[in-house]
């Protein structure tokens, strides 16, 4: 079937060179979810789509086609977003990266697709990155269907992560989790240094299910970085 978008509100997550001239760009838009456009010509000398199509900057984009993989006709920057630096361009890769391998495509998530913008927003004043990141998965994990029911736990109780059944009340043990700390994880409350790296391990943990194990590059780069540094 055929279809068109017109002035879209989008992000692009990802580009990689697509035959001599062209981009193949994913996108997550507002109305469709993440979707996959070629931009043809956008490698070319002079194409001024080579500096639009950049990752964290917001798009107002057209399309149309008749298959999954649709051809971009239009793509314009409503205002001109300066990228993040350092840790916060790290975290914004991360942040992409979930997006383009965990969301099916042409599914709409206007909630999530709000909390990405606010994280953007963190990014470019990093003053809680680490914060406004467990916010993000945590939302992630909610619009794909695996939310973890944290607001449902007893401050009094320990829980432990399976990856089959969630969250499971069990014992008193250095490596489950306090009730309370599932619950200022569930109102995003990170002021506590114990309940940043408990929301660290258990978003990864959850995370990795979804991700089937395989790990992610900016992961990746991001260890690297931090070795060389």
């Amino acid at each position: 079937m055929f279809q068109r978008a017109e002035q879209a509100a989008a992000f692009v997550l990802h580009t990689r060179p697509y035959r001599e001239t062209s981009l193949l760009v994913d996108l997550f838009t507002l109305e469709q979810g993440r979707i996959s456009v070629v931009a043809r010509g956008a490698r070319r000398s002079g194409s001024s789509r080579r500096f639009t199509l950049q990752p964290f900057q917001a798009l107002h984009v057209s399309w149309s086609g008749r298959h999954e993989l649709k051809n971009l006709t239009q793509a314009e920057v409503p205002q001109v977003m300066a990228p993040p630096q350092g840790n916060a361009l790290l975290c914004g890769l991360y942040a992409n990266e979930l997006l383009q391998r965990l969301l099916p495509p042409a599914d709409p998530h206007p909630r999530l697709y709000l909390y990405y913008t606010y994280l953007l927003r963190e990014l470019l004043q990093p003053d809680d990155l680490e914060g406004a990141l467990r916010t993000f998965e945590r939302q992630l994990l909610e619009s794909l269907g695996y939310g973890l029911m944290l607001a449902t736990c007893h401050a009094s109780h320990y829980y432990r992560f399976d990856p089959e059944l969630g969250l499971l009340t069990d014992i008193e043990h250095p490596d489950n989790y306090p009730g309370h700390w599932l619950l200022a994880i569930a109102e995003d409350r990170y002021d506590q240094p114990e309940v940043r790296r408990a929301a660290k391990r258990l978003m990864r943990e959850a995370l990795s299910v979804l991700l089937g194990g395989k790990p992610l590059k900016s992961r990746e780069l991001f260890m690297k970085t931090r070795r060389s540094s």
